[in-house]
């Protein structure tokens, strides 16, 4: 299915671009997470819904950071001024780029928003739970415009569908005590991502996070959340994804979809020998 890509969308892939310029030698540290990484893997997809986003988010790998130039001076030479929050930088047109550090390597005591990163400071990007898998499963893209007029490429690690579906199970798991902050878009974006891979590929790849010595704390939550709320058509997690659709879909089929898809692999993921007990 082709869509005409919207406005927004493309104002954000331009920012991400001039953010990843400005980065310089810090690009051997940066994986692309959130809504754009999955975009990547998915393409325009099979959903009646357009792939959309309105800003970017990108991982930093704190070892990989070159000591200079300093991010905050290249982020503000070229034209990026910080937001209110540790780690959003927004550009001229007002587009939020988002640098995050998974909370594991963010340094520092529990209760700061800011990761700790040694020479950078602890503001210029902030500390995340559930990007930890991020930084284990990830592979090089060409990164694109997308709009026609601009020919730039740039080269990057996006994190794979594996560490994406497990950090927007954590996203939505940490806000489930506020229901209003939740986003029926990562619903979609998680039905998305089971659509367009196989249950098999997907369930070794959060069976390897598993066992990973950084990343298998995060993993193994975010499958007790896949189990708890999004194992059948009337969980959190299918509904969000209802939601999303509008009317441009049948928000039940969708919804079953999510469900069939997710049990699929979970069902490879438990298949597998040495598959991590469900706890709690």
């Amino acid at each position: 299915m082709t869509f005409t890509t919207s406005m927004e969308y493309v104002l954000a892939r331009r920012v991400l671009l001039d953010a990843l310029h400005a980065l310089g030698p810090h690009r051997a540290a940066v994986v692309l997470v959130g809504a754009q990484a999955v975009y990547q893997h998915v393409g325009d997809g099979i959903l009646a819904v357009a792939p959309t986003t309105t800003d970017a988010d990108v991982a930093l790998a704190p070892d990989l950071l070159c000591e200079e130039p300093l991010l905050e001076a290249a982020l503000r030479d070229a034209g990026f001024t910080p937001g209110a929050n540790p780690g959003t930088w927004h550009s001229a047109s007002g587009i939020a780029i988002d640098l995050m550090v998974p909370d594991a390597l963010s340094g520092g005591g529990k209760g700061r928003r800011g990761a700790r990163l040694p020479v950078h400071g602890n503001r210029v990007a902030r500390r995340t739970t559930g990007l930890e898998p991020a930084l284990v499963d990830n592979q090089q893209h060409d990164l694109t415009a997308l709009d026609p007029a601009d020919n730039r490429s740039i080269r990057i690690r996006v994190a794979g569908p594996a560490a994406l579906l497990a950090a927007k199970a954590i996203k939505v798991d940490d806000r489930l005590e506020d229901p209003h902050r939740l986003k029926p878009k990562d619903g979609l974006d998680m039905l998305r991502l089971l659509q367009v891979t196989e249950a098999g590929p997907l369930a070794s790849q959060l069976h390897r996070l598993s066992s990973d010595v950084m990343a298998g704390e995060v993993t193994k939550r975010a499958i007790q959340v896949l189990r708890r709320h999004g194992n059948g058509p009337d969980s959190i997690l299918a509904r969000l994804a209802a939601r999303a659709v509008g009317v441009l879909e049948d928000p039940d089929v969708i919804a079953a979809s999510f469900a069939v898809l997710l049990q699929e692999t979970l069902a490879a993921y438990d298949a597998r020998p040495e598959a991590v007990s469900p706890a709690r």
